[in-house]
């Protein structure tokens, strides 16, 4: 069978995603490598490739495979409609964390089918019976939903990641020197763990899992980071460092095995604060940056997300991997309800951080999370092509015109100039106009959200 997977780009209105950086779809190349063999796949990156529809008429696929975060909905939703009006025999699936939380947001009669959970097992399965033209209700866990989807529903939460097949990376060939982050490029990503134990108010991750933390053997990892080509390593785990024990192992064998990679992962305040010995041990064998959750400034507000760490452990992880010249990519989250004093308290308290990158995304209720049932009913706006961190979701206190200009402001004033030119010496020369471009056409764009609420009722808007 001809099996086309599709990772979707964002929605024209969105903020963020593609702009800033283009990880590998490793779902799809997951994906691939569970229904190779006699089928033939290939999978499109809309984020870099925007042309699928030369890619149906030319490849005939009988499968379509697509991906979705919340913010893709409608995207997804509209290229599944392309596709049914090519051709109403391919069929259609989709799949991802979005499908996974609220499947019913894709019961339209242009998606065959709609996989929940992890989707590797599932869509071996979902092939198999459509090459031998058996009913795909028998799929244990399969319901008929909505305009006769069939929905497969996974109710156990159990995953064993070694598993797995190593994701099948050759069939994103053509795209991988546009996968990167910042300076680090190109860049591969990798898979280690699954879930988290933290039960954070923003986050519907630790839900998928059951607040359980499933690891991959070191073994595993390392046979696999064997196989990546590219420098540079993002490893795109829920959170990377809960298991302590788990990273020495892998850290000593990544050493023993002399794999040379630069790796950029996500780690706890709280971990890195207590485990200064095991961030030294992954400087060692190549750690170059971290991706903390510094969220707020205040333990109070700390506390109203249930994020389970303290602005002291903050504090803490900045001196630790500074000491250890790791790079440090924090974000910090803005509330709705800010006012301009919240605003300028902010800025004053990161340029007391000395920080060579900050980022900053708005509260954002995403389904499936414990804020989204908080708020649901003071939503302004449930366009899921707003759901990109930046377009707020709920009323601002400040005219909403205001409370982007304090978001630039905030943006812009966060660094000292010192610390700006640090970073910019990270890039390479021929790599600092489009730095420059990238962040100014990001400004630009900021300074005209405010234009998006022209007809929404904010109830700080004038």
């Amino acid at each position: 069978m001809k099996i086309l997977l599709v990772q979707p780009a964002k929605p024209e209105k969105a903020l963020g995603g593609e702009d800033f950086a283009i990880y590998e779809p490793l779902a799809l190349e997951y994906l691939a490598a569970g229904v190779s063999g006699d089928h033939d796949v290939r999978i499109i990156d809309m984020r870099i490739d925007h042309d699928i529809a030369s890619h149906l008429h030319e490849y005939r696929p009988n499968v379509v495979g697509i991906t979705s975060y919340t913010v893709h909905v409608n995207t997804v939703k509209k290229l599944f409609q392309q596709i049914k009006a090519l051709n109403p025999d391919i069929v259609t699936v989709v799949g991802g964390h979005h499908a996974t939380i609220v499947p019913s947001d894709f019961y339209t009669s242009y998606i065959d089918v709609i996989i929940t959970g992890e989707g590797v097992f599932p869509f071996r399965e979902v092939i198999a019976r459509l090459e031998n033209k058996m009913d795909l209700s028998d799929i244990p866990g399969a319901v008929t939903e909505g305009n006769s989807a069939v929905v497969i529903n996974q109710k156990d939460q159990n995953t064993d990641l070694d598993a797995l097949p190593f994701p099948r990376r050759d069939l994103t060939a053509g795209y991988r020197k546009s996968y990167y982050s910042e300076w680090m490029r190109p860049l591969a990503s990798i898979r280690t763990s699954k879930g988290c134990h933290f039960r954070c108010q923003f986050c519907a991750l630790w839900k998928l899992t059951g607040g359980r933390y499933f690891t991959r053997k070191p073994e595993y990892i390392v046979e696999e980071l064997s196989t990546i080509e590219e420098k540079y390593v993002f490893f795109s785990d829920d959170e990377s460092l809960l298991d302590t024990k788990r990273m020495e192992a892998l850290a000593d064998l990544i050493r023993t095995t002399g794999i040379n990679k630069r790796y950029f992962l996500y780690g706890r305040s709280d971990t890195i604060s207590r485990h200064p010995d095991l961030i030294e041990k992954w400087k060692d064998i190549g750690l170059e940056r971290v991706f903390v959750g510094l969220e707020f400034m205040r333990d109070a507000d700390l506390n109203l997300i249930r994020k389970g760490s303290t602005v002291a452990n903050n504090i803490r992880a900045i001196q630790v991997l500074k000491g250890l010249d790791i790079e440090i990519f924090p974000m910090f989250i803005v509330k709705p309800e800010f006012e301009k004093k919240d605003f300028a308290e902010l800025r004053k308290y990161c340029l007391g951080l000395e920080l060579d990158f900050i980022g900053f995304s708005v509260l954002t209720p995403l389904p499936g999370t414990d804020l989204y049932d908080d708020v649901k009913d003071r939503l302004i706006n449930f366009n899921y092509d707003y759901f990109d961190f930046f377009h707020t979701l709920l009323p601002t206190t400040l005219p909403v015109k205001d409370f982007y200009s304090e978001l630039v402001a905030l943006y812009n004033g966060s660094r000292s100039l010192k610390s700006q030119i640090k970073l910019m010496r990270k890039y390479r020369l021929r790599e600092l106009p489009s730095l420059f471009k990238i962040y100014g056409d990001f400004i630009k764009r900021l300074k005209t959200l405010e234009q998006d609420y022209a007809a929404i009722p904010l109830k700080g808007s004038s």
